[in-house]
C-alpha cells in the first residue's frame, strides 16, 4: 500500500507540474458552462427546470470529452516512460508492475475526478441559480459526475493498454486517437447503419440494445438517461433508455475498467525496460 501511494503521489505531482490538472479542469468548466447557457432555451417548452436540461446537455458533452481527456492523460504512461529512459529506473523500485500501474491509475483518476466535479458542479450550480433545480435534477447531476468518472476510468485503462503495446509515444497517441474514434463515433455509426438496413427486424428489436450497451460510451449515456425521466425527455431518447433492463448499463460500465486494467497489466508485463 505504501509503494502504491508513493507512485500515485509522484504521478499527481507530475500532473500538477505539467498543468494537466489545471487544463483538464478548465476545459470541463468552460465547455460545461457553455452548454448550460446554450441549452437552456427548451426549459419552458419541456416543462423542466434549467438544471435538468443542463444535465442532458452535459451528458452528451461527457460522452465525447471524458474519454478524450482520459486517453490524453494515459497514452504515454508506459510508452513515454520507456522513450524517456525512465522505465528501467521505475521498475527497479521495490514495486510490482501491477502496483506501478495501479499507482498511475489512482493519480490519473483523481485528476479526472477533480475536473469532473469542478466542471459539472460549477455548471450545475449556475443552472440551479438561474433556472431552479428539483431533487430529481440534483440526483441526475450527481449521477452524471459519478458515471463520468467511471467512463474516464474505462478509457484510462484502455490508454494504458495502448501505451504498453506501443513502441513510442507517437504511436501510442495515434492508437489512442483511433481508439477514441472507434468507441465514440464509428461504433454508433455502424450500429445506425445496421438498424437502417434491418428496417425494424430482429436485429433492431433484440440484438441492437445489447450491442449498444456493450460500448462503455453508450452504456454511460443509457445509464444517465434511464435514471431520470426529465433527462430522458430532454434528450429525446426515452425509447432507447427503456429498451434494456435497469442493470445492463451500470454492469457494463462497472466491468469495463476491470477488463481494461487486467489487459493493460498483461501487456505491461511483456514490456522490456
Amino acid at each position: 500500500m505504501t509503494r502504491f501511494l508513493a507512485i500515485a503521489q509522484c504521478e499527481m505531482r507530475i500532473l500538477r507540474r505539467n498543468r494537466w490538472l489545471f487544463m483538464a479542469t478548465l476545459i470541463m468548466v468552460l465547455f460545461a458552462l457553455a452548454l448550460t447557457f446554450a441549452g437552456s432555451a427548451p426549459t419552458g417548452s419541456l416543462g423542466v427546470d434549467m438544471l435538468t436540461v443542463s444535465v442532458a446537455s452535459m451528458t452528451t458533452l461527457s460522452v465525447y470529452l471524458a474519454p478524450l481527456l482520459a486517453l490524453m492523460i494515459s497514452f504515454d504512461a508506459v510508452a513515454g516512460e520507456a522513450e524517456r529512459g525512465s522505465l528501467g529506473l521505475l521498475l527497479s523500485y521495490p514495486a510490482g508492475r501491477g502496483e506501478v500501474l495501479l499507482g498511475k491509475f489512482a493519480a490519473h483518476l483523481a485528476a479526472l475526478s477533480i475536473a469532473m466535479v469542478v466542471g459539472f458542479g460549477s455548471a450545475g450550480a449556475v443552472a440551479a441559480w438561474f433556472g431552479g433545480a428539483g431533487s430529481e435534477s440534483l440526483l441526475a447531476l450527481a449521477r452524471l459526475i459519478a458515471t463520468s468518472v467511471l467512463l474516464g476510468a474505462v478509457f484510462l485503462t484502455l490508454g494504458y493498454l495502448v501505451s504498453a503495446l506501443s513502441k513510442s509515444s507517437t504511436a501510442a497517441a495515434g492508437m489512442s486517437a483511433g481508439l477514441w474514434l472507434i468507441f465514440v463515433v464509428l461504433y454508433d455509426l455502424g450500429l445506425l447503419g445496421a438498424v437502417v438496413m434491418d428496417s425494424g427486424g430482429w436485429f433492431t428489436q433484440t440484438l441492437f440494445p445489447w450491442l449498444m450497451v456493450a460500448n462503455p460510451a453508450d452504456a454511460f449515456r443509457v445509464w444517465n438517461i434511464a435514471g431520470s425521466e426529465g433527462v430522458a425527455l430532454s434528450s429525446g431518447m426515452v425509447g432507447a433508455a427503456r429498451a434494456l433492463p435497469a442493470w445492463a448499463a451500470p454492469l457494463s460500465l462497472l466491468i469495463w475498467p476491470f477488463l481494461g486494467f487486467v489487459a493493460a497489466r498483461g501487456a505491461f508485463r511483456r514490456v522490456e525496460p
